[in-house]
């Protein structure tokens, strides 16, 4: 029953979907598909990688919860809820398939004060072969945040109904492997939706804006390679490849758009050392509509506090970067447990550098790490993480309300979407930052631990009605940690923490900050109904650089449930 985080694993690239670069780390065995434990193509060498392994596990169940969460500042409320849930844990594993999935709804009642609402929460990652080669692979997530008036969002705790965000995206597509002669070919397809559900959006005077709240996106991904390794037609490995990505953005009909082609070059060094060279041509384009705005020249507000797009207007670029690219990427891979990746060059106009390291030396261990840089809207981001996440994990739930900490647990190399979540302003962005996780596993007890930190410079042109977005930085640290083990056959425990610290340069905004601890724990009373407490304490404070706002109290919130769960 873990109760809070595992690792991250985000994804970040050329359209693709590797963390390596242009030169990529896995692909064509030009680029070494050998050589890549990490990233996207080195996750799909990986299916059905344990021999004879069958299983199959669904669990579904019904839960009653009764939860008392009392404020602790800057007020003393009491608030009373009696919860409803039902849900559904699946882990399926075979040679040619793999699915873990956890998928719940929950309908909290409130007595006296304390309002009624309903919670859909889950995550899913899996794929299946449908020919030699072939394979489908899809993904999907819904979540919730607490979202203020500057557009970052804090998980964990209850969360009230006027700051509630839900967060929903999917994702899938084919993936397609496959030699003609000496020449390995491969190609990939993904196409996502992602939508943020803020129905109570935070307007500051009548009649004026929203937050800038990202609404929904659709999301496209296709790259295609094809080379020949080293020592088939000449001392090193040669192959081309090309990729696509376009996110299209509801908010004001904001586009990004990376297109790019590259020629590469593999170089062997050593058995377990090579380096793979790349030199390509890229061109990345942001653009918008502006706003409808009435005869007198003000914006128009949709019913939602959003802006209403002009449509009769054409489309205006924010960013225009074309021309040569370049990466250099060296991969060491030692074992099939090990494996390093790490590249430079010049990519989005400027310098680019990224890497992952994923080392498991045992069954029980995994050390994963991630350095990203991308270019994409809010959800491309969440798309990238998703796909990263491994076929078997265990979903990472908050003992008291139920909800996803963002967390998913696996010794295959766990990934969490902490950092991916810190914002949900609707402007593109360019996006730096890295991730590093360890999660360990003895007996019947598992724990880890993952941090990272998330940089995100937001994109708009300077005579549209987002001016004010551009150029803004978004810095977000975070730390998650879990703990959980068994009490003999019949009971068990767990205990987590988390802490986010979210700061902008924008002057309007200050600093953001969120802690939590829970701790839980479980008794069967019969073969399969199973008593819980819990116990969890939360917290958020915001404040600036220098500034105290005597306006802006911290919130503290300390929780206790009570439930009981039966499983089919």
């Amino acid at each position: 029953m873990p109760a809070a985080a595992g690792a991250q694993s985000l994804g970040q690239n050329s359209a693709g979907g590797d963390a390596s670069g242009i030169a990529g780390a896995g692909g064509s065995s030009t680029t070494g598909a050998d050589a890549g434990a990490t990233g996207k193509s080195g996750k799909r060498a990986g299916h059905g990688g344990k021999k004879g392994t069958r299983r199959i596990e669904v669990s579904p169940y019904i839960e009653v919860d009764q939860i008392v969460t009392a404020e602790l500042t800057p007020g003393d409320d009491v608030l009373t809820w009696t919860q409803l849930a039902a849900g559904v844990d699946v882990g399926i594993e075979g040679r040619n398939n793999a699915l873990s999935a956890s998928v719940r709804y929950q309908k909290q009642i409130g007595w006296g004060r304390a309002t009624n609402g309903d919670v859909i929460s889950g995550v899913a990652r899996g794929y299946t072969t449908i020919a030699p080669g072939l394979t489908l692979e899809a993904g999907a997530l819904a979540t919730q945040t607490s979202t203020g008036s500057d557009g970052r969002a804090l998980s964990g705790g209850l969360v009230s109904a006027k700051s509630r965000t839900n967060i929903y995206s999917v994702y899938g597509g084919p993936s397609y492997k496959t030699r003609a002669g000496d020449i390995d070919l491969s190609a990939d397809y993904r196409a996502g939706y992602t939508k943020v559900d803020q129905p109570n959006a935070f307007v500051a005077t009548p009649g004026a804006a929203a937050t800038d709240i990202f609404n929904h996106s659709v999301t496209q991904v296709a790259d295609l390679e094809a080379g020949v390794a080293p020592y088939v037609v000449a001392p090193v490995g040669l192959g081309v490849g090309g990729s696509f990505y376009q996110e299209d953005v509801s908010n004001l009909d904001q586009r990004v758009r990376d297109a790019q082609a590259r020629g590469l070059v593999t170089v062997p060094v050593s058995r377990t050392v090579q380096m793979v060279g790349a030199l390509g041509y890229e061109d990345v384009q942001v653009s918008s509509r502006d706003v409808l705005r009435d005869a007198d020249g003000n914006p128009v507000i949709d019913s939602n506090g959003r802006y209403k797009t002009d449509k009769s207007q054409p489309r205006e670029l924010a960013y225009d970067v074309s021309g040569l690219i370049w990466d250099v990427a060296v991969m060491w891979r030692p074992s099939p447990r090990t494996s390093l990746t790490a590249h430079f060059g010049r990519r989005y106009g400027g310098t680019a550098y990224g890497g992952t390291l994923a080392w498991a030396p045992n069954d029980r261990n995994s050390v994963n790490l991630v350095v990203y840089n991308t270019l994409s809207g809010f959800g491309g981001q969440l798309n990238r993480a998703i796909d990263q996440l491994p076929d078997d994990f265990e979903a990472v739930r908050d003992p008291v309300t139920g909800d996803l900490r963002g967390c998913v647990s696996s010794v295959d190399g766990g990934s969490c979407l902490s950092g991916t979540l810190g914002s949900v302003r609707s402007a593109v962005f360019r996006a730096r930052g890295f991730a590093a996780s360890w999660s360990h596993r003895i007996g019947h007890i598992d724990s880890g631990i993952g941090f990272g930190y998330d940089n995100r410079r937001f994109i708009a042109r300077q005579d549209s009605v987002l001016a004010a977005a551009d150029g803004v930085i978004d810095e977000n640290w975070w730390v998650v940690a879990y703990l959980s083990g068994r009490l003999g056959r019949e009971a068990g425990w767990s205990a987590s923490a988390y802490a986010n610290w979210l700061s902008s340069n924008d002057a309007l905004t200050g600093d953001v900050n969120g802690y939590g601890i829970s701790a839980s724990y479980y008794r069967m009373l019969a073969r399969r109904l199973r008593a819980t407490l819990a116990l969890s304490l939360d917290g958020a404070n915001r404040g600036g650089a220098g500034r105290d706002d005597a306006l802006i109290d911290d919130y503290w919130t300390a929780s206790a449930l009570a439930g009981l769960r039966y499983s089919f």
